[in-house]
């Protein structure tokens, strides 16, 4: 046999296949178009080398990283040069570039497949640019940081598109209805993760051709509308994670192809339409977080293909039926989180091969299920607020690929397997909060490496924390808050763990304050143990801490200036412990703060007026300075999404007790400096605190008049001054306080008139106002003086004159009757000229007459 001569066949191969790629080169000008485009990126990033192999040695530009021409024709002989087709530019991270840097690239027009997606492109969509390339069959521009609005007139010019992906953007705007009209071929369009809103356009629906739709996470709201069912090819719908309402139309069940469906965290209310099992190739369907009712059709036993069923989170009534767990390819089951009801007498035998549980609050009773110990596959499982008890099953413990837990709010008791912790064990989320589980730790919980988030919390758990629980290195939420945990040694945690919130509080810990904790934790509740001594110094290393909480514990001591040094501070709770001296004027360094708390102290001296001034926290409320403690957890592909809340901060608020939710902490700012020995007048620039909810300085020894700037507090809900030693009027200002709805002035020594106007007109409990002597007003039924009716001043002159009149009258009335009787005596004759003799005998026989005249 005749060896063939490796030169020649060398020579073959460049001769066939290596010369027939130096004719691809592509056209010069689409070479100075990806030379100009590299330019620009270098321009803003000279360290750039994903494009190195762009450069002028380089005459074929076929041959670039990440471009792709086509292949070269040929006729009668003549070759026709190739040009390029292709760009895949995702992946940059490039930060500040713009969209106008894409410019050079749309004199390109030949190009049929444009990728920029996974980039930093921000800037609004260079809509006129895309419309020169009236060639593009893909286009994506997802996960970049693109703004604005879509143009009115869209992608008019891209008739040919097929794949559109303008997901994981911050585009908004509502969807414009011409926008896509022109895209006929499209069949694969997403929109997903924009901050779009409005309706969806009709002419949406008239894409025929359309297989792909997804429009999640947006701020899309209206009725879902019955032309949906115009989109007979669609094969995956995800419309979640919107404001859409009302009723699911009837018309998706002509979605016959339909794969996936995805309408879950909308406000969908009404039925799950009673025929939903003719959708025969559903192999995943998501209706969770709605407001859907009624029951689960019996139409679903038709859905042979079903994968996934998530339901959870709605108001379903009715009994679980049992003929879900016969589905053979059913993987993923949520049901939790309706008003569905668990038959405890029946018997589960499932031919199913779970990896997600859910029965969250599905009123399941007695032991663990024991059926669910032959889903060895599971790695999700949600029992939670149930009435299960018993020990926790030493199965569920061994079960080899379980990740995430959740057995809250039950009845469980026992202390934990060890094989729970178990090196092997791949467990990253264990909820077992408002159990009675009791006993100590196990002591191998540190071996449990993959923990990301623990929650032991309202328990009976007694003894020491384990010191191997600092060897969870990724371990970012832990909460041992409620049991009976005691000792004087924490764990020391490595400075550099991700460990962002450990709570501990309300437990019999003693000794110092610990501080071996990460150096970026954001929140640390140490409240309502026993730790005693002074604040230690070297609390300052903890640099990130947003949430401090030492309250009702024995600290003492006075308030050290290097808490200045925690500049992130926003929650400093200091309440009931036995802190002195004066607070100090540097912890107006902390401009973050918006709750303090310091009350329930021995504190003395004066409000600092440079404590007041500088607390730009509690000044302006700009939004989510704290951040909540909102925790979701999504699932791999099925996005199975569980949330659960953290403990509320305790405060004093409007006389009692209240919890503060996590998640919302960021509304709320408060100053508390009652049950204290300070004296002072209370400082005016109090007043500009204007983001101010709750504002109590009670119980202290407070002086002077109330400042009117008070009035100023424009948010305050309560205020409280009782017992105190303050004088002078309540300010007419305080008619200001819009949204006061609690105010105590109590035992004090204020005087005049309680302001009327405002919300003052509502606060008209007198115990509110008691023991202060002076105050007047209708608010405590005492009227001012100034309200009383004028004396009756007319009556007490005629008093005084009647004496005058008297001898007036009498000295009148003597010589008029003289007079009278005169008259009368010589008209009867009396006086008759006549003898004196007759005139005798004529009175001794008439004389009772003349008295009868008279009277």
């Amino acid at each position: 046999m005749v060896m063939a001569n490796p030169s020649l066949l060398l020579q073959s191969f460049f001769f066939f296949f290596l010369l027939p790629c130096l004719s691809w080169s592509c056209p010069e000008y689409q070479k100075h178009a990806l030379l100009q485009f590299k330019s620009s990126v270098l321009a803003i990033n000279p360290s750039f080398h994903t494009l190195d192999s762009w450069n002028f040695s380089s005459s074929n530009c076929c041959l670039w990283d990440k471009v792709t021409c086509s292949s070269p024709s040929n006729s009668n002989s003549t070759s026709t040069p190739s040009v390029v087709i292709g760009l895949n530019l995702s992946y940059f991270y490039i930060p500040l570039m713009s969209s106008n840097l894409l410019a050079p690239l749309f004199f390109i027009r030949s190009l049929r497949v444009l990728d920029l997606s996974r980039n930093s492109i921000n800037g609004q969509i260079p809509a006129l640019g895309l419309g020169n390339l009236s060639n593009l069959v893909h286009l994506d521009l997802s996960q970049n940081s693109i703004n604005g609005q879509i143009p009115a007139l869209g992608f008019r010019n891209l008739s040919n598109l097929v794949h559109l992906d303008l997901s994981q953007n911050s585009i908004n705007g509502q969807i414009p209805a011409l926008g896509f009209r022109n895209l006929s071929n499209l069949v694969h369009l997403d929109l997903s993760q924009n901050r779009f809103n409005g309706s969806i356009p009709l002419q949406l629906f008239q894409l025929k051709y359309l297989q792909y739709l997804d429009l999640s996470s947006n701020r899309l709201s209206g009725e879902l509308p019955e032309e949906i069912g115009n989109l007979t090819k669609l094969q995956q719908l995800s419309l979640s994670r919107n404001k859409f309402s009302n009723g699911i139309p009837s018309s998706i069940l002509h979605l016959r192809e339909l794969e996936e469906l995805d309408l879950s965290d909308n406000a969908l209310s009404m039925e799950i339409p009673s025929d939903i099992g003719n959708l025969s190739n559903l192999s995943s369907l998501r209706l969770g977080k709605n407001k859907l009712t009624g029951g689960v059709p019996a139409s679903m036993q038709k859905l042979n293909k079903l994968n996934s069923l998530d339901l959870e989170g709605n108001l379903l009534t009715g009994e679980i039926p049992f003929w879900l767990f016969d589905f053979k390819d059913l993987q993923f089951l949520h049901l939790g989180g309706n008003n569905l009801t668990w038959n405890n007498n029946m018997k589960i035998v499932p031919k199913c091969r779970l990896f997600g549980l859910s029965l969250r609050s599905c009123g399941l009773q007695g032991d663990i299920p024991e059926w669910i110990s032959t889903q060895t596959n599971l790695y999700f499982l949600d029992l939670s607020m149930n009435q299960l008890h018993g020990p926790f099953p030493q199965w569920l413990a061994e079960f080899h690929f379980l990740s995430y837990l959740f057995l809250s709010q039950n009845k469980l008791s026992g202390s934990l397997p060890t094989a729970l912790f178990r090196s092997s064990q791949l467990l990253s989320i264990l909820t077992l909060s408002h159990n009675n589980f009791s006993g100590e730790l196990p002591k191998n919980i540190g071996d449990a490496k993959f923990l990301f988030i623990l929650m032991l919390d309202g328990n009976n758990f007694s003894g020491p924390i384990p010191q191997s629980i600092s060897q969870i290195s990724i371990l970012q939420l832990l909460d041992m808050s409620r049991n009976r945990l005691s000792g004087n040694i924490f764990p020391v945690f490595d400075p550099q763990m991700n460990l962002w919130y450990a709570d501990f509080s309300s437990n019999q810990f003693s000794g110092e304050v610990p501080t071996t904790f990460p150096t970026d934790i954001e929140i640390l509740a140490l409240g309502d143990n026993k730790f005693s001594g002074a604040l230690p110094s070297n609390l300052t290393k903890l640099r990130n801490l947003e949430r401090l909480e030492l309250q009702d514990n024995n600290i003492s001591g006075e308030l050290p200036n290097s808490l200045l040094q925690i500049s992130n501070l926003a929650v400093l709770n200091l309440r009931n412990n036995s802190l002195q001296g004066s607070i100090p004027k540097t912890l107006s360094n902390l401009q973050n703060l918006q709750i303090l708390d310091l009350s329930s102290n021995n504190l003395t001296g004066e409000i600092p007026i440079e404590f007041v001034n500088n607390l730009i926290g509690m000044i302006e409320a700009p939004p989510n300075r704290i951040s909540g403690v909102d925790l979701t957890v999504s699932f791999s592909s099925q996005h199975f999404i569980t949330e659960f809340a953290v403990n509320e901060l305790i405060v004093n608020w409007k006389k009692y007790k209240q919890g503060l939710s996590s998640h919302y902490i960021d509304m709320y700012f408060l100053l508390d400096l009652s049950n204290n020995q300070l004296s002072s007048e209370i400082p005016a620039s109090l007043g500009t605190l204007k983001a101010l909810k709750m504002l109590n300085l009670s119980f202290n020894k407070l002086f002077g008049k109330i400042p009117a700037s008070l009035g100023d507090l424009q948010n305050v809900e309560g205020l409280d001054l009782s017992h105190n030693k303050l004088s002078g009027p309540i300010p007419f200002a305080f008619t200001k306080l819009q949204q006061l709805t609690t105010l105590d002035v109590s035992n004090n020594k204020l005087t005049g008139r309680i302001p009327i106007g405002g919300q003052m007109n509502t606060m008209a409990d007198p115990n509110f106002y008691a023991n202060n002597s002076g105050l007047c007003g209708f608010q405590i039924h005492v009227p001012c003086p100034e309200d009383l009716p004028p004396a009756p001043k007319l009556q007490d002159h005629d008093n005084k004159e009647e004496p005058w009149i008297l001898q007036e009258a009498v000295g009148i009335g003597y010589p008029v009757g003289f007079l009278l009787t005169i008259g009368i005596i010589f008209l009867t004759g009396y006086f008759n000229p006549s003898s004196p003799s007759n005139n005798r005998r004529r009175r001794r026989h008439h004389p009772h007459r003349l008295i009868t005249q008279q009277i």
